[in-house]
């Protein structure tokens, strides 16, 4: 019924420098002239991609049996090592989820609690939240392992 990619992952952290006008070398970033200034800031930092080894680059299902559990894993490795740096106060790892029908491959959408409250949005009475909105195949998929009575003929009751 529901696909869910995740990609786009990420790293964010906030440094917290101790001081105002903390040198850039102080946070660790060498090679950098330079002062931070004012309050605490959030960075995002992008993992290195799983297929990229220097000189020989694949796609990240060639090198890895489990993409999203290892851009996690990667992530949180990283975030370790950040946290042990005396200006990064707080950090969390991040990515972008979508999820799509596997009958139509569009944007999964499923009826509120109070779309399925209000009969104009709603296929037919037996219509509950957490239905899909987007194909009849979806609709049906979902009625049959809740054992709810299928759309009349047409789709509309």
């Amino acid at each position: 019924m529901k696909r869910t990619y995740r990609d786009d992952w990420r790293v964010i952290i906030e440094i917290r420098p101790t001081a105002t006008h903390t040198p850039l070398r102080a946070l660790g970033f060498e090679g950098l002239d330079g002062r931070v200034v004012g309050a605490p800031f959030e960075l995002e930092i992008a993992p290195q991609r799983l297929g990229d080894f220097g000189s020989v680059s694949m796609s990240d299902s060639l090198a890895s049996r489990d993409v999203d559990g290892d851009y996690r894993r990667r992530c949180e490795e990283l975030l370790a090592e950040l946290l042990k740096r005396p200006h990064v106060a707080a950090g969390r790892v991040t990515c972008t989820e979508t999820s799509v029908c596997t009958h139509c491959d569009l944007r999964w959408e499923e009826l509120t609690a109070d779309e399925a409250a209000d009969g104009s949005t709603n296929q037919d009475e037996h219509s509950v939240e957490g239905e899909p909105v987007c194909c009849y195949p979806a609709i049906t998929e979902f009625r049959i392992e809740r054992g709810i009575p299928q759309l009349a003929e047409g789709g509309a009751a």
